[in-house]
């Protein structure tokens, strides 16, 4: 059962906004393969569990544990390798308003497996809506991270970028995590750790959560994001919007 703090449980209680229909994907990016602990699973757990509560659809998804075949085009069977569970995955990100991508640190970097996720993102992200604009747009997306060595802000930066890169809308004080102290030491979920009980990583987690809620609930009701000045077809179609069109000779 995952433990919310008082101040969680408290947020929890709101009834001003209505997210159950909201759907959540989160892609864990652990080294460790099921059923070997991940501490990266226990932050994002209290993420999920704060969305759970306001009624969203979450899912997630501990990307080791798949076949993901290496590469950037949507269906890498097509390009040699025998299987490849990436879109599958990829209906799931579809699905999803809010993605957040979850990691650990090694060497100061995101984990080799998040690199590779955003990397299978980005092979699909010339894909077009239904309003002729990038497959990401309207979409919200953050990041958790953890680590026993320095690395948080370094990690969430590029992977938000990343994200926003590809069209995801990245709200205010969107990521989290936690580290210890410098050099070797215990993990999140380590015993005496105090990751679980820690005030600043479980604020930000907070924040983060409640803010990709209500940015997907705007994107939402809005329709998304205004199909003007954004979309890739009609620039393919010659569409300059408000530019002039240039002479073609």
């Amino acid at each position: 059962m995952v433990m919310l703090t008082a101040q969680q449980e408290q947020l929890c209680e709101q009834r001003t906004w209505d997210f159950s229909h909201l759907r959540a994907l989160f892609i864990n990016c652990t080294l460790k393969r099921s059923p070997e602990r991940s501490n990266t699973q226990g932050l994002a757990d209290i993420s999920m569990e704060i969305m759970r509560r306001q009624g969203v659809t979450v899912d997630v998804v501990r990307a080791v544990d798949r076949d993901l075949a290496t590469g950037v085009w949507p269906d890498m069977t097509e390009h040699g390798w025998q299987r490849d569970d990436w879109p599958a995955i990829f209906e799931q990100v579809k699905a999803a308003h809010i993605l957040v991508l979850c990691t650990p640190i090694w060497l100061g970097e995101k984990s080799s497996i998040c690199t590779q996720v955003v990397e299978r993102l980005y092979g699909n992200s010339s894909q077009l809506n239904d309003r002729g604009q990038y497959a990401y747009y309207g979409r919200v997306g953050g990041c958790l991270v953890t680590g026993n060595e320095d690395g948080v802000k370094h990690c969430a930066m590029n992977v938000l970028y990343s994200l926003q890169h590809l069209g995801y809308v990245i709200p205010p004080q969107a990521d989290a995590g936690w580290i210890g102290e410098a050099g070797p030491g215990p993990s999140y979920l380590d015993e005496g750790s105090g990751g679980p009980q820690n005030d600043f990583t479980n604020r930000n987690t907070t924040f983060m959560t409640w803010n990709l809620l209500h940015i997907a609930r705007l994107l939402v009701d809005a329709g998304g994001i205004p199909a003007h000045g954004n979309q890739r077809s009609a620039w393919d179609a010659g569409c300059r919007f408000d530019f002039t069109n240039p002479e073609h000779r």
